[in-house]
C-alpha cells in the first residue's frame, strides 16, 4: 500500500513505521515505536536519501514505485550507514540497478563489507554539488555523529537538511508527519532519550556540527527517525546545543539496587531530605527493574546523581555496575555525586563508587553512608547530610 507523502513540490517521504519491534540496536527499549525515515527527490534525476530498516520491503518498495512509476533511480545517497538506514540498499539495487550510489571517503568500506556491494560509486567531500535539476544537494561530513563516515545531505533550493539520525527521535509517526502535525509532548521523552542515548557520547562532534550547519539557510530538517521540522527547527537545535555542553537542570536523580529493601530506604530518605531543601524535581530508579536508557536521559537533564547499591558477592551489585559502566562509556560530564549502600560482613560497592568517581571526574559532595544490615539512626543521618550537601551544591550551581 502507498504510504508515500510529498513534503514539498517535488521531495517526498517514503519511510515507514515500525510498532513491532520491542527493542532498537536490540538493547534501547522503543515502546511507542520508531519511524524510519526515507526520502525521494523526482527531478530531472531522481534521488534517494538513504532507505530503510530490511523488515519492510515491500512497503518501501511500493512507496518509490508509487512516485517514479516506471522512471528510474539515479542517485543513492548514504548519509549514514547503519543498517536501520540502508538495510534496503540490496533490494533497492534489485529494481534500480544504474542507481549510483554517493558517499564520502568513509562509506564504501562499510558499503562493502556490509552489502558486497563495491561498483557504480560516487565520492563527494566537503560541499561538493551534485545538481538534479530544479534541486541541488551539497554534501557536509558530521563524522561521529553517530559514527565516522556520517554525513548529510543539504537541498539548497527549498532549505532542506536531510540530517541522517541528527535531530531524530523514536515514536513512530501516528498520522502526522511534520512536527506541527504531531503531539510533541508525547514525544518529548523519545527525543531526550534518543539524543541521550544514540547520540549523547559524542558532544564534541555534535557541537562541530552545529557550528558548521548553522550558517546554512535551514527551512526545513528531515532526519531519519521521527518527524520531520518545519515550525520548531529553532527548538530542537537549541535542545542539541544545550545536551552537547551537558548542560542541565536542578535536580537529582537517585539510582538504588537493593535486594532486600535496606538500600531502597535509604534512597528513599535521601528523597525526602531533598525535598526538605527545596529540592523538587526528583527522579528515582531502580537499576533492576529500569532500562539504563531511562536512567541515562534523566542524568542527561539533571546535574545531581546519587548512587546507591548493596553489596553482592562481596562487591556492587551487577546492575549498578552495569549502569556505572554505561555511564563511563559514554563519558557523561558535569555532574556532582554521591554515594550510598549496605552491606553485611565486608566488601560492598564504595571501591568501585569511588573508582567511578575518580574515573569520570564527577564532584563528590559528601561522604557515603554505608550502613550494616539495616539502617539505623546514624545511617540515616548520614542520609541526610548526603541530601543536603547536594541541596547546597545544587543551590550554589543555580543561583
Amino acid at each position: 500500500m502507498n504510504q508515500a507523502r510529498e513534503i514539498k513540490e517535488g521531495i517526498y517521504w517514503i519511510g515507514v513505521n515500525d510498532r513491532r519491534t520491542h527493542i532498537f540496536e536490540n538493547y534501547w527499549p522503543i515502546p511507542k515505536g520508531v519511524a524510519y525515515n526515507s526520502y525521494l527527490i523526482a527531478d530531472e534525476k531522481v534521488a534517494v536519501i538513504d532507505t530503510i530498516e530490511r523488515s519492510k520491503m515491500d512497503d518501501y518498495v511500493d512507496n518509490i514505485q508509487s512516485v517514479l512509476g516506471g522512471r528510474k533511480v539515479d542517485y543513492l545517497i548514504v548519509n549514514h550507514m547503519e543498517p536501520d538506514h540502508t538495510g534496503a540498499i540490496r533490494t533497492l539495487l534489485a529494481h534500480y540497478p544504474e542507481a549510483k550510489i554517493v558517499g564520502n571517503a568513509k562509506t564504501f568500506p562499510m558499503l562493502k563489507n556490509f552489502y558486497h556491494v563495491s561498483d557504480n560509486l560516487v565520492e563527494v567531500k566537503e560541499g561538493d554539488l551534485i545538481d538534479l535539476g530544479k534541486h541541488k544537494l551539497n554534501f557536509y561530513m558530521a563524522p561521529m555523529l553517530h559514527w565516522p563516515e556520517t554525513m548529510v545531505t543539504f537541498e539548497s533550493t527549498e532549505g532542506i537538511l536531510f540530517s541522517g539520525d541528527i535531530f531524530g527521535a523514536f515514536g513512530t509517526l501516528d498520522g502526522g508527519l511534520f512536527d506541527d502535525e504531531v503531539d510533541l509532548d508525547y514525544l518529548e521523552e523519545e527525543i531526550s532519550r534518543y539524543y541521550s542515548n544514540i547520540v549523547g557520547k559524542y558532544g564534541q562532534p555534535a557541537q562541530t556540527a552545529l557550528k558548521k550547519l548553522g550558517g546554512l539557510p535551514i527551512k526545513m530538517v528531515c532526519a531519519t527517525h521521527g518527524p520531520i521540522r518545519r515550525s520548531h527547527i529553532a527548538d530542537i537545535v537549541a535542545k542539541y546545543d544545550k545536551w552537547s555542553k551537558y548542560e542541565t537542570d536542578k535536580g537529582v536523580v537517585i539510582l538504588f539496587s537493593s535486594m532486600y529493601g535496606n538500600t531502597e530506604n535509604m534512597a528513599d530518605m535521601i528523597a525526602r531530605f531533598l525535598v526538605a531543601k527545596g529540592i523538587r524535581k526528583i527522579r528515582i530508579h531502580d537499576t533492576s527493574k529500569t532500562h539504563p536508557s531511562y536512567m541515562i536521559n534523566d542524568i542527561f537533564r539533571f546535574r545531581g546523581v546519587i548512587f546507591g547499591s548493596c553489596a553482592y558477592n562481596g562487591g556492587i551489585f551487577p546492575t549498578m555496575e552495569t549502569m556505572l559502566s554505561e555511564l563511563e562509556h559514554m563519558g557523561v560530564k558535569n555532574h556532582v555525586t554521591a554515594f550510598f549502600g549496605d552491606k553485611m560482613w565486608s566488601g560492598g560497592s564504595m571501591p568501585r563508587f569511588n573508582q567511578f568517581a575518580e574515573k569520570m571526574k564527577w564532584e563528590v559532595v559528601a561522604p557515603a553512608a554505608e550502613a550494616w544490615g539495616a539502617p539505623k539512626d546514624a545511617d540515616l543521618e548520614q542520609c541526610r547530610q548526603i541530601a543536603e550537601a547536594m541541596a547546597a551544591k545544587l543551590d550554589e550551581l543555580y543561583k
